[in-house]
């Protein structure tokens, strides 16, 4: 089967840290997301996935950008060469231009020997640089002359080195802010940007919410060695009303921690660690010109329960009925 006939399931699975971080994820479970944003989204990864164009990948933190970089190293022609993944905001200044070209011994106090930069380790593969808008400034000409140029020098070295790596960006700050401030580079970003990716909020696809959690609860039942096997009602919809502002992170760990707090088979209220507050005064009614939109909202995140939407927007359930009336809301 072409690789770019193959659906790549979108889900965050496992935690990376560090500097460098190299392509060995280890998957037990797989969980498909169906949401409409979702499937658009994996849509734009395949087709770009088996090209080489630089990739800008847009998201808030928590939404899975380091897998959506994943996706399109694995369903590529480079799936069989290292996937290197970069944290600029962690590369301490005087370090990142060793960190990313590498360095000769003897080119510095403390270069005690030969280090190999991330340019040379991810060779024939992928470099992905996380959160990009923290590049260091000077690193970033030095970045751009290497992708142009296709070649660099390691620190104190004498030889130019050839450099074959696609690069995947990803960033949860807009990236035209950065540059009117002179942090970042305009030309870096359009080498940068050849493709984009936005990647949805939770919010965005609350189709998900339930599925998530429940693939959530009984991964973590695996993990915990415990046996819990529904959300209540009231759980339920909380869940589906709150605006995770986390992400898909968030709800993970609110499930793990929720499946490790409760005594019974069952998740209540009292087990969720979030905000309930927040979730209220996410769709409240605050003026007049407002009403009619946090209405269709409410409604909508309570899956038409007009019992919970009232509660959510703060009104008795015969005044969201009046109002329903009001503006026309069926």
């Amino acid at each position: 089967m072409n690789k770019q006939q193959i659906r790549i399931p979108f889900i965050v699975m496992t935690e990376y840290s560090g500097l460098q971080r190299r392509n060995k994820p280890e998957r037990s479970h797989i969980f498909r997301r169906e949401s409409k944003a979702i499937r658009e989204m994996e849509r734009r990864v395949q087709l770009v996935a088996n090209t080489d164009m630089s990739v800008l990948i847009r998201g808030d933190s928590g939404t899975g950008k380091e897998h959506v970089a994943r996706s399109i190293h694995a369903a590529s022609s480079r799936a069989g060469n290292p996937f290197v993944a970069v944290d600029c905001g962690a590369i301490p200044k005087e370090l990142a231009a060793s960190e990313f070209f590498g360095h000769t011994k003897g080119a510095f106090t403390g270069a005690t020997d030969d280090k190999s930069g991330v340019l040379h380790t991810a060779s024939g593969g992928t470099l992905f640089l996380d959160e990009v808008c923290n590049l260091p400034y000077e690193i970033q000409a030095l970045l751009l002359r290497a992708l142009q140029e296709r070649s660099y020098r390691p620190i104190g070295g004498k030889l130019e080195m050839n450099t074959n790596v696609r690069i995947i960006a990803a960033s949860n700050e807009h990236i035209g802010k950065a540059i009117e401030t002179g942090r970042f580079r305009e030309d870096l970003y359009h080498r940068l940007c050849e493709f984009t990716i936005n990647v949805p909020s939770l919010a965005e696809c609350r189709e998900d919410i339930l599925p998530l959690a429940e693939f959530f609860r009984e991964q973590s039942c695996t993990e915990f060695c415990k046996k819990v096997i529904r959300f209540d009602v009231e759980t339920q919809k909380i869940l589906q009303a709150y605006e995770w502002p986390g992400n898909v992170r968030e709800l993970r760990h609110c499930v793990r921690s929720a499946v490790l707090l409760t005594e019974n088979e069952t998740i209540g209220i009292k087990e969720l660690d979030i905000d309930l507050h927040v979730t209220a005064d996410s769709y409240a009614l605050k003026t007049e010109n407002e009403e009619r939109e946090h209405i269709i909202k409410a409604l909508d995140a309570a899956r038409n329960n007009k019992a919970l939407a009232a509660s959510l927007l703060k009104i008795s359930r015969p005044t969201l009925y009046e109002k329903m009336k009001k503006y026309g809301i069926e």
